[in-house]
């Protein structure tokens, strides 16, 4: 499709992006909303104040990445009560007890989504955790 006919049609998906969340360190956006849902790009324990990543432990670079989903469901008018799944990357699963810890004070006791965790052998930046995210927009 050329440019001048996709420029014509009305966008199927919404960009996401909000100073609340560190900015992408690549090719990708913060976040697209389509069809109802909102899907982040995977988020890293950044402090998006700082752009760095100021913890080395897993539990500390966990609450930072919860922050920065919140953040941008926010900027959506949505909150942790929208995830309908969460894809974690963990760099060391011996981390997942502190993983479960985190998610506890995040979501309570019972307001838990779905989710897939799996251990990787790299994560950028150094990171130890990565999450992705699925929210439903009502």
């Amino acid at each position: 499709m050329s440019k001048e006919n996709s420029k014509s049609r009305k966008p199927i998906r919404e960009l996401i992006q909000t100073k609340n969340a560190p900015n992408a360190v690549g090719t990708y956006s913060q976040a697209v909303s389509a069809g109802g849902f909102l899907y982040t790009s995977g988020q890293v324990g950044i402090n998006p104040a700082s752009g760095n990543i100021e913890s080395s432990d897993t539990r500390s670079q966990c609450v930072q990445v919860l922050k920065n989903i919140r953040a941008i469901l926010e900027a959506k008018n949505l909150s942790l009560v929208n995830i309908i799944k969460l894809t974690v990357y963990l760099k060391d699963l011996n981390d997942f007890a502190d993983l479960n810890e985190v998610f506890k004070e995040f979501f309570g006791d019972t307001n838990f989504p779905a989710r897939s965790t799996v251990e990787v052998a790299g994560l950028p930046l150094g990171a130890r955790v990565e999450i992705d995210c699925i929210a439903i927009e009502s």
